[in-house]
């Protein structure tokens, strides 16, 4: 199962809040999804979305191995990229 449309509209509102992410909030809020942090340059595919600070990527690991997807529907994670002067 995916990222609804609903639970995305909400992940979009918290990251683009203009305080700093809080991602325990994230984890918290959605516990059935996987949340990873990195370094932008960890991440060669194009993001999702992308803020001042961090880009987002929503990773898909149904079948065992984890994959960077651009599926809302297929995403069973976000992976928070953040850029070099904000990490």
């Amino acid at each position: 199962m995916g990222v609804t449309t609903e639970e995305l509209a909400t992940i979009e509102s918290l990251l683009s809040a203009s305080e700093p992410l809080d991602f325990l909030e994230l984890r918290k809020k959605f516990p059935h999804l996987k949340w990873t942090k990195c370094d932008a340059s960890d991440v060669i595919e194009e993001p999702f979305r992308s803020y001042a600070a961090y880009d987002v990527h929503l990773l898909n690991a149904q079948d065992h191995c984890v994959h960077v997807t651009t599926e809302p529907t297929e995403a069973t994670g976000f992976a928070i990229a953040y850029k070099p002067k904000y990490s």
